[in-house]
């Protein structure tokens, strides 16, 4: 089989060789381990959601559309000493953030978030027009040539932009006001909270209409981040009022261009707004954080065959030993039997992951892939 015909079929539940090897990367102090530990990191190019050869993964092609501020705010450093340093970053928001650890770009810590571009609906109108779907650099620039006709005669799995690439209603509302604001807005704003979400379907339709006009690809993934480890930051009833209603509009527009599966990026347990995500036309989720107790054996049982689902490998398992993995594969062995599954590990890959343990890993996934387990 193709890796497309692989992965289609392994979606739909059907006949397959093996279920894909997807994975989604690592940290850049992963990287920094793993090199004292033997490996050249020069025979790997680490953007996994590509795939990657050193460890036989599907390859994977985005269409790289550009959902973006543009222009973006003016990237500047506004304070640094020896401990820290406070930037405003393209997105306008202002961190503060440790010096010590940074690895690559990639910090040990989360920033310390200070200011955001959005405080009321004013502001959001300002924003607004950073946001022209019509600007042709949202765009590959090739693509209606010699990218479409590739993409006409795939053989590979072909997605509709980049991870992270189409950002839902609650993480670009996040994003533009901060999760304390915007867990207030729902409430005090709602007016804002209406045109912030309606823009966002608008937007999102625009941007990606002339690609969908001329090519279906064979997923979208939407990154939604609105939960932490014990549920999600807001409740059914208001994500209904106010989310539910665009994202049925995105997923409408998508499914009857020919998308075959929507995904939802989404980290922590999500799980009282999960029947709506699926009433709103959404097809799969992922990474399903075993440390939020998202167990994807325990949403089959619930949601059955409605529900694809993708990742479920808990990376804490993997800092173990090579017993614990065994036993972490096996549980997951059930759901690659039936299909509309592919295990990950359920985020990127942290430091505390030994070299040994992670290749060990790879090699018994792909017996569990082939059904060996």
């Amino acid at each position: 089989m193709t890796s497309r015909e692989r992965f289609l079929s392994v979606m739909a539940y059907g006949a397959k060789d093996r279920v894909p090897n997807h994975e989604l990367g690592v940290w850049p102090q992963t990287i920094e381990r793993w090199e004292s530990e033997g490996l050249d990191a020069s025979k790997l190019h680490w953007d996994w959601f590509r795939g990657e050869e050193y460890f036989e993964m599907d390859p994977r092609e985005y269409i790289g559309i550009n959902l973006g501020m543009m222009p973006p705010f003016e990237t500047e450093v506004l304070e640094k000493t020896e401990r820290y340093e406070v930037i405003r970053h393209a997105s306008g928001v202002v961190t503060k953030a440790l010096i010590e650890g940074t690895v690559r770009g990639g910090r040990m810590s989360m920033d310390q978030y200070l200011r955001f571009p959005v405080e009321n609906i004013e502001d959001f109108r300002a924003l607004k027009k950073r946001y022209d779907p019509s600007l042709p650099e949202r765009w590959p620039a090739d693509w209606q040539t010699a990218l479409l006709t590739g993409w006409r005669d795939r053989e590979h799995v072909l997605a509709l932009s980049r991870n992270c690439g189409i950002k839902g209603f609650y993480w670009l509302a996040r994003e533009w006001m901060g999760t304390e604001n915007l867990s207030c807005a729902w409430y005090m704003q709602p007016e804002l909270m209406a045109e912030m979400m309606e823009f966002i379907a608008d937007f999102t339709i625009a941007v990606c209409g002339p690609i969908l006009d001329e090519i279906a690809p064979d997923y979208a993934a939407i990154n939604e981040d609105l939960s932490m480890k014990t549920g999600p930051l807001l409740g059914p009833d208001l994500y209904k009022q106010f989310i539910f209603p665009n994202l049925k509009r995105v997923t409408e527009f998508m499914h009857g261009k020919g998308v075959k599966h929507i995904m939802l990026d989404t980290d922590g347990n999500p799980g009282p707004l999960m029947p709506l995500f699926m009433e709103a036309g959404v097809d799969g989720i992922w990474p399903l954080e075993r440390a939020s107790n998202v167990d994807p054996v325990l949403l089959r049982r619930e949601y059955g065959r409605d529900l694809l689902l993708w990742g479920g490998v808990d990376k804490r398992e993997l800092a173990k030993d090579e017993q614990a993995i065994d036993v972490h594969l096996r549980h997951l062995a059930p759901l690659i039997e039936e299909g509309g599954y592919i295990p990950t590990v359920d985020h990127t890959v942290p430091p505390d992951v030994p070299l040994a343990n992670f290749c060990y890993y790879m090699e018994r996934k792909k017996a569990l892939l082939r059904g060996e387990m």
